[in-house]
């Protein structure tokens, strides 16, 4: 006989009923810490989380930026938005808690990755401040940098490269980012990546040298 999760009985999903934190689980003493993992990748370890709207350009740089961190031997990893909805965050609408949840759940392996010594690229509409703020507060002071890709709208819908925009505007999508829920800007980003400005390649160096000030 198939077991039904309790959970579905109940009408109830894991956005509702929020993360689970048993008092008897604790933290293990481990052995192999982070630094000495950072050390051993010669790496220093970080989250770039990039921001904006959909169609703004963020897993294009982002691809951009990891391509020339490989090239140049720093081992990291692209957590992108779209990816992860087929598997780890599959589960999640669009309805504001499930985006709480999607950005809680991506946050928290952008941490565990950051212990293993690695460069996170993280590619996240993130529209919610609160929500980018508890990641930032996950990492240590210099190891989260908000890079906002700063695309008007209108430039977004007109490139609207999944005909997102159009369906949103249609009514057929609720809760899209910038048309029926709001994008909230990043008040003070560690980068801001004009692409009126400046194409994605032009937008990636402008991160990569960024990050080599920040680094030196």
């Amino acid at each position: 006989m198939m077991q039904v999760p309790i959970d579905d009985i109940m009408g109830l999903n894991a956005t509702q009923l929020g993360p689970q934190r048993p008092p008897d689980v604790h933290w293990q003493a481990l052995e192999v810490t982070a630094r000495s993992r950072a050390a051993l990748s010669g790496n220093q370890p970080c989250v770039l989380w990039f921001t904006g709207l959909s169609g703004a350009g963020k897993s294009t740089i982002a691809n951009l930026v990891e391509k020339q961190l490989h090239a140049a031997g720093r081992p990291t990893y692209l957590l992108d938005g779209d990816d992860l909805r087929h598997g780890l965050n599959s589960d999640l609408g669009f309805s504001h808690a499930d985006r709480s949840e999607n950005i809680r759940r991506v946050a928290e392996v952008a941490k565990l990755m950051v212990d293993a010594g690695l460069i996170v690229l993280v590619s996240l509409i993130s529209p919610f401040r609160a929500e980018r703020r508890r990641a930032r507060e996950l990492l240590a002071p210099g190891q989260f940098i908000e890079i906002f890709v700063d695309t008007p709208l209108a430039l977004a819908e007109e490139r609207d490269p999944k005909g997102l925009y159009k369906r949103a505007r249609r009514g057929e999508l609720k809760n899209f980012t910038a048309i029926d829920s709001p994008y909230e800007r990043p008040e003070n980003p560690e980068i801001v990546v004009d692409t009126t400005q400046c194409h994605a390649s032009a937008s990636a160096l402008q991160v990569l040298s960024v990050l080599r000030r920040v680094w030196v």
